[in-house]
């Protein structure tokens, strides 16, 4: 299964969200905090445990916004 996860670039930090899961956004000071905030947030949100492989791979963007694939198998 493949997920986009959005990181924008705001005036404080970063914030991070998988639009297809509803309420699955967080925000932190650096990207790479952001990233791994919106990870951990998408495996709760999927029943993922910490042994479910997930990949994060950059797709496209520029320095205000970039889209990453999130990619998993759902069992």
């Amino acid at each position: 299964m493949v997920l986009d996860l959005i990181v924008q670039k705001t005036d404080d930090g970063f914030t991070a969200e998988t639009p297809s899961l509803r309420g699955c956004e967080t925000w932190a000071p650096t990207e790479e905090e952001a990233i791994d905030k919106a990870t951990e947030l998408a495996r709760f949100y999927l029943g993922l445990g910490e042994n479910d492989e997930m990949k994060t791979d950059k797709a496209r963007g520029d320095s205000a916004r970039k889209v990453y694939k999130l990619i998993f198998k759902k069992r």
